[in-house]
């Protein structure tokens, strides 16, 4: 009963063959585990400088949104790296082929949108499933948004895709 289903920057091939995937790879499969002790040590830190840390680090945009600051903080337990890294790596491994079987099944009901100058899925990969799925409807980010845009640009995204949606939305 699935009417749509948005595709947004969609990692779902190559994952460790993208210019991001080929830096981050041996990282994530090889070296994660050393970074289990400076996490936890920071884990200690009192939430105020956690939260200090986090906004040091989310300096560069253009707005940081609160939430994205309380969510980031998470990132200082262990646990949550632990199964962070571990779910990377796994992706590094396993997200290799693109599944043109299903895409060609659901096409209609698939919204496709690839960034400009995402470094996790290049415009390569746009340019291949277009060429693959000529009728599918695969779009390229003109806005210069970025593959994170849950950080600086969540509420461009969500009223994009409101619009994008709008003829399914009033079918409910």
């Amino acid at each position: 009963q699935v009417l749509r289903s948005v595709l947004l920057f969609p990692t779902i091939e190559r994952m460790a063959q993208s210019p991001q995937g080929k830096l981050m790879t041996p990282l994530l499969c090889k070296l994660r585990y050393a970074l289990y002790m400076p996490v936890y040590l920071l884990s200690f830190l009192p939430e105020g400088v956690k939260a200090s840390l986090v906004r040091f680090a989310l300096r560069g945009m253009k707005t940081c949104d609160e939430s994205s600051i309380t969510t980031s903080i998470n990132l200082f337990s262990v646990d949550c790296i632990a199964n962070i890294l571990y779910m990377a790596s796994q992706e590094m491994i396993k997200v290799v082929e693109r599944d043109s079987t299903t895409i060609k099944q659901n096409l209609k009901k698939l919204i496709f949108y690839y960034g400009t100058g995402d470094s996790w899925c290049p415009q390569q990969y746009y340019d291949e499933i277009k060429m693959d799925f000529p009728d599918g409807d695969i779009r390229l980010c003109e806005k210069g948004l970025r593959h994170a845009f849950v950080l600086d640009a969540s509420k461009e995204m969500a009223a994009m895709i409101t619009d994008w949606l709008q003829d399914d939305l009033t079918k409910l």
